[in-house]
């Protein structure tokens, strides 16, 4: 049973592995890399001032960053909180304020839009007709901020367990000499499940096909777990390298950049395993494979074939 156990993960491992290659995942990324960089000033602004009305805005810019350094290092950590210093100065004027405030939407939910399209390309979602133009503009910029109260609310959520565990130290520290130990896994944990949670919450919602829950849960924790593999080797790179100073002026954003693509590979990575596991395992196992659109009966989705590895990202998929 082990014997056979360890057989199906290699084989979901090969499958998610051959499937990142067919859908060219490195030109997919490169792209999601792009607006992910541009874009996530604009949403840590956003994310932070939600939160900041609850739990203030110092403290939710903390645990911001906390969270931060856990998956990306200090390095890159310090470079984002740059941008978000730059992206934050408050606009003069009431005109200022309204463009500012609206470029600053455009910026923070864009990313999401390609994060959909990287998605729906994985899971070979069904062209859908009718939400298009304006109104499907809208529509995947309402979904998108959506998201962006969802992460909020996860940050939220991880304030007051902080917060939690910060009150027992006070109580408890005196009397229990490991507490320290103690505490510091409680706040890794809280940071694997708040960054499982949102990897689990994109693979969910934002592909444009039935995805249930069981479906995404596996990926995103070994996405979660790789992301913090990744965040060591990733740091090592950046300070054998000098990768900052090597370019100069622009070094900080060098550093996103890298960690970013990295990020970006190991997320539609942990998509193609969760396409994978949900057509093995999960809620397309007595489909052959086919993948319903959301809220549409099962369709005709374009299966993967020899022919489709050969398109590179963007064309359309044939039948």
């Amino acid at each position: 049973m082990p014997e056979r156990n360890l057989g199906n993960s290699w084989a979901l491992v090969k499958q998610a592995a051959s499937s990142w290659v067919d859908d060219y995942a490195p030109s997919m990324g490169a792209a999601l890399s792009y607006y992910s960089v541009f874009s996530l000033a604009p949403l840590l602004v956003i994310v932070i001032s939600i939160a900041g009305m609850v739990f203030g805005e110092e403290a939710a810019r903390g645990e911001v960053f906390a969270q931060l350094s856990g998956l990306m290092g200090a390095d890159a950590a310090a470079a984002v909180e740059e941008l978000l210093n730059a992206a934050a100065k408050p606009s003069t004027g009431i005109t200022s304020a309204v463009i500012g405030l609206v470029v600053l939407l455009i910026g923070a939910t864009t990313v999401f839009g390609e994060l959909q399209d990287a998605l729906d390309r994985i899971w070979r979602a069904p062209v859908r007709e009718g939400a298009t133009g304006l109104w499907g503009l809208l529509r995947a910029r309402f979904l998108s901020f959506g998201m962006i109260l969802g992460i909020a609310f996860l940050l939220m959520v991880s304030l007051v367990m902080s917060a939690a565990v910060s009150a027992l130290g006070k109580w408890w520290a005196p009397a229990f000499g490991g507490w320290e130990v103690l505490a510091q896994a409680i706040n890794a944990v809280v940071g694997f499940a708040f960054t499982t949670v949102v990897f689990a919450m994109i693979y969910k919602v934002m592909p444009r096909v039935r995805v249930r829950w069981h479906d995404v849960w596996l990926g995103a924790a070994i996405t979660a777990v790789l992301f913090t593999v990744g965040r060591m080797l990733i740091g090592l790179y950046i300070g054998k390298t000098a990768l900052a100073s090597g370019f100069g002026a622009a070094g900080s954003l060098a550093v996103i950049f890298v960690w970013v693509y990295y990020s970006a590979q190991i997320f539609l990575m942990g998509a193609e395993f969760t396409w994978v596991y949900a057509r093995t395992f999960g809620s397309m196992r007595d489909h052959g494979g086919d993948t319903p659109a959301a809220g549409e009966a099962l369709g005709d989705p374009p299966s993967r074939t020899a022919g489709t590895a050969g398109q590179p990202p963007g064309s359309a998929v044939s039948a």
